[in-house]
This record gives structure tokens, sequence and C-alpha cells, in this order.
């Protein structure tokens, strides 16, 4: 079609103009025409192109920005645009204090995290949320990691929040900006290039039931319980774990442990899929022994595989399936002719 114009165009040039007097009306006519008609086509391309780099455009930007997701994972869920200010935030909760978060890391790429607050069952003070924070800042730093324990001291998980801290806090602005404080540090732990487990001994109430679902696996003793308590402190989960729960049982399920604030203990737990084992002990030590013999089956080998197998994982968890399966692309690309991959070739070895 743009060539039949073209040579229509041609033959009404100016040097075709000299058939009678009519002749030049009709050529402007015509050329005007053809101007409007190229005119709209130029239009059309033009607006198509720029579909086409917009959409271009935009994958790239949200390839870049979901990447960006994963490699920066301190990247905060809220900022200033949410009235979120950390530091205010933190200067705040440290009027709180009472127990600790220790951290432990091993030669062997294991870190014990150990929630320290027996006298309140490990309940955590404003300090302790702050030094959570801070433990894993440092767990995001250390690139020999491979897996983690969480647990607590004195036989028990963690019993939520210090109440202390929640009757000091229970103004709506304080409480939002505690609730994405936390949020921001457990979406951080979630995403740790670490295998983790949760070793829940004796009680995982409110909060502590939360930290769990920030665990990639979750280990119970006999004896022990995990139950979301919140709706009895007229509450819902503000740590994330209520979205987290629903992703490991489903939603049926967590409307049911939610909405009945139940017990749950480590037959029914495992049923609904909330724990993978219950160990033989439930004595401190030798629980911690078996979180830890169960655990390095899924960490042995070079950390930079199980790392990467850590990063494949979260991306498919979190990101949509294109974005997920280009940075499941970008991950085979650090560990494809790398030490560990030449050193099976070497080998040779044969799976049965």
């Amino acid at each position: 079609m743009a060539s039949s114009h073209f040579s229509l165009a041609w033959l009404l040039l100016p040097h075709r103009m000299n058939q009678g007097n009519s002749a030049p009306k009709a050529a402007n006519s015509v050329s005007n025409n053809i101007a409007k008609i190229l005119e709209q086509r130029l239009c059309c391309m033009q607006a198509k192109l720029t579909r086409e780099m917009a959409l271009a455009l935009w994958k790239n930007f949200l390839q870049i920005t979901m990447k960006r997701i994963l490699q920066q994972r301190r990247l905060s869920l809220y900022n200033g645009a949410h009235g979120y200010e950390e530091e205010v935030i933190k200067k705040k909760l440290q009027q709180f204090s009472g127990g600790s978060i220790n951290l432990s890391k091993e030669d062997n790429g294991m870190a014990i995290l150990t929630l320290n607050n027996p006298k309140l069952m490990n309940a955590f003070s404003g300090t302790m949320m702050v030094e959570l924070q801070e433990r894993v800042t440092e767990l995001e730093n250390w690139k020999d990691g491979k897996g983690l324990i969480i647990h607590g001291a004195g036989n028990t998980f963690c019993s939520g929040s210090d109440l202390n801290v929640v009757k000091e806090i229970s103004n709506s602005q304080d409480g939002m900006n505690m609730c994405m404080f936390m949020q921001n540090t457990l979406t951080r732990l979630m995403r740790l290039p670490l295998i983790s487990v949760a070793l829940v001994q004796g009680k995982a109430f409110g909060g502590g039931a939360e930290l769990t679902t920030a665990c990639d696996f979750r280990l119970m003793t006999p004896g022990s319980e995990i139950r979301f308590v919140h709706k009895h402190m007229g509450l819902v989960p503000g740590w994330g774990g209520g979205a987290r729960l629903v992703r490991i049982v489903g939603s049926g399920a967590a409307l049911q442990l939610l909405g009945a604030a139940a017990r749950v203990e480590p037959e029914r737990a495992r049923s609904l899929g909330l724990s993978e084992a219950t160990l033989l002990s439930s004595e401190e030590t030798r629980a911690l022994a078996e979180a830890r013999a169960w655990l390095s089956q899924y960490t042995e080998g070079p950390a930079a595989v199980i790392r990467a197998v850590k990063k494949v994982v979260a991306a498919g968890r979190e990101l949509p399936l294109e974005a997920a399966l280009r940075t499941e692309k970008d991950i085979f690309g650090t560990v494809w002719g790398g030490p560990a991959n030449l050193q099976a070739l070497v080998r040779r070895p044969k799976h049965k």
C-alpha cells in the first residue's frame, strides 16, 4: 500500500501538472490526501513502536527490580512514604530492655541463633527485636553460611512479645511501627541464602509462632506446641506470620489455626505440613544435636551450591514465574563451570 501511494504521488508531482487548468488543484487535493494518509500511517507506526518500547522497558524494569529484591535482601518492605522511620523506631524499642539474641557461627557453615529471655519464656523485649535485626544483618554478610537453627533457651521457644513492651507501645502509631519493623526483619530472615529450621521446644505462642513461619522448616520436640493466640489478645498476626502461614498450610487450615487459636501439637503439625518431623528428645542439648543432624542432610556440600539452591527456591516462592525463571538462569550461571561443578565432572559421580 505504501508503494502505491508513493507511485501516485510521483504521478502528480509538478512536472506532471501541465494537463489543463484543473490539474494543479486536483494534484494539490490528492497530494494533501496522500500526506494525511502518510501522516496517519507514521503516527500508527510511532504508536506501535512506542507501545513495544514501553513494554520492553517495563519488562526490563520488572526483571531488574525483582532481581534487586533477591540480591538486596535488606530491602525494606516499608519506607518513609509509609511513615516508617527505622532509626526512630529502633530508638523507641531500645527503651525496653531484657533478654538477648545470641548468634553462634560455626566453621561447618551452620549457625545457631538463640532467643535468650527464659524468665519470660523468651518473650521479645524491645532490645531483643533490635538485636534480631542486627543478627540477621550478620547472617546476610556471612558468605560461608549454609544452615541456620533458631531455638529458645530453657527448653521453650518463644511466647511472643513481652507484655510490658506491648502496654508501653499500645497506641496505634507505635504498634504500626513495631509491626513494620518486625515484618522487615522476618522477611529478611526468610530470604537469607541459608536453609533455616525453627527448633520448637515447649511453647511457640503469638509472635513466637510467627517467627517459626519465617524459617524454611520446623522441627518439634515431644510435648511442644505452636499456637497463634492473637485472637485472644484482640489482634491478628502482625509480623507477617498470617501471610506466611497461608503459604505453608493453605488458607483453610490457616483460618482454622488463627480463628480457633488452636494448640497445634507435633502430630497435628505434621499432618498439616506445619512441621517436618518430631524429634526424639525434649532435652535442650539433645534436641539441638538432633536438629543439627536433621539439617545437615540438606546443607552437606559447598556453600556456593547450597546458597544457590536456597536462592532458586526463594525466587520460585516469591516472584512471578517469568521473573523466577530469569533469576534461576542468573543463579545457574554462577555455579555452572564453578569449582564444585568442575570437580563433579572429574569425579563422574554415579547417581543411584
